[in-house]
């Protein structure tokens, strides 16, 4: 199997090569440019190819997969923030900041069916014969995108406490299920059988589990520098993330007023993070991180008899876990 530097240059000249430099008009495409040359950590397709390869040994049939899943991946980045009213995404300025909320909008729009044609006209390589399953893979996984971050706005202004089963199933929509899709569209032009595929499509949505709460944890506790977000945003916005409901499950009375109680930024962060700290939040996160990792792993060791054709899948994912960003 591939490694993943080779892979990655493999998704990278693939974008490369997207037809948006020469086309017009400009407030259409330069937004498109500007958050898809700003890499980002290329999960999604790195997950593809290496799917690929883990059934095929060309990986290279499946990067129209991969790279119309990360335009799929960064149109719901562009969309996120918008509704999000975030200023950063990796550490620079966001689309909407930059070219206002409608031109956001359009170019999000415009990237939606990008992905669609880039999916289409990979068929020389992947084969006409696949495309109807690499569709039915990819359109799932996008409605319940949509659904998961429909969640995801609802939980923001419902009254009623969000219980850790529903967010853990907002998480599986809104990022598990697209990770995952990025592997079984990545194992279908590699050929594997449907027992493989759906064994890779377990370890994917239980790796996006771990990734997302690990997210979580990085917004409290990462390094502003190293995150490329604001630390204590979530806590900032009373954004209800695995931290905030574990919180609100195990407070007293008057920790969970304190939670919920409105304050200047930086006092609110450190307010709130005091009360994490008091009730071992970290610890429980750092379990569930742990917890879902572990399932991720046992799922992937069933999607292959051959664990050397594992390592590279694995030592990717191991990767993911000690991420700082």
């Amino acid at each position: 199997m591939k490694d993943k530097d080779t892979l990655l240059a493999l998704v990278e000249g693939e974008i490369a090569r997207l037809p948006l430099d020469k086309t017009e008009p400009s407030g259409l495409y330069a937004p498109i440019r500007y958050i898809l040359e700003d890499g980002g950590k290329r999960i999604r397709p790195l997950l593809c190819l290496m799917g690929a390869d883990l059934y095929g040994n060309h990986p290279e049939r499946a990067l129209a997969a991969a790279v119309a899943v990360e335009v799929f991946h960064n149109f719901t980045l562009l969309h996120d923030d918008i509704m999000d009213k975030a200023e950063l995404r990796r550490g620079r300025p966001t689309v909407h900041l930059k070219w206002g909320e409608s031109g956001a909008i359009l170019s999000g729009d415009a990237m939606l069916i990008l992905a669609y044609q880039i999916l289409q006209g990979g068929t020389a390589a992947h084969g006409t014969e696949l495309l109807p399953e690499l569709l039915a893979v990819f359109n799932r996984a996008a409605m319940e995108v949509c659904q998961g971050q429909q969640y995801d706005m609802e939980f923001e202004v419902c009254q009623t406490p969000v219980t850790r089963e529903a967010y853990i199933e907002m998480i599986r929509l809104k990022t598990s299920v697209l990770l995952a899709a990025a592997l079984e569209m990545g194992a279908v032009v590699g050929g594997a059988s449907r027992e493989e595929r759906a064994a890779l499509y377990e370890f994917g949505v239980n790796l996006g589990l771990a990734f997302q709460i690990q997210d979580d944890l990085l917004d409290t506790y990462g390094d502003e520098q190293t995150f490329g977000k604001t630390i204590g945003g979530d806590i900032a916005v009373g954004k209800k993330t695995f931290l905030h409901i574990t919180a609100m499950e195990r407070a007293t009375a008057a920790q969970q007023q304190a939670i919920l109680a409105p304050g200047e930024t930086d006092e609110k962060v450190t307010r709130v993070r005091g009360i994490y700290d008091a009730l071992g939040v970290r610890t429980a996160a750092e379990e569930a991180i742990t917890a879902c990792f572990e399932q991720a792993l046992t799922a992937l060791r069933r999607a292959h008899t051959d664990c050397q054709r594992l390592t590279v899948l694995e030592t990717y994912a191991y990767s993911l876990m000690k991420r700082n960003k």
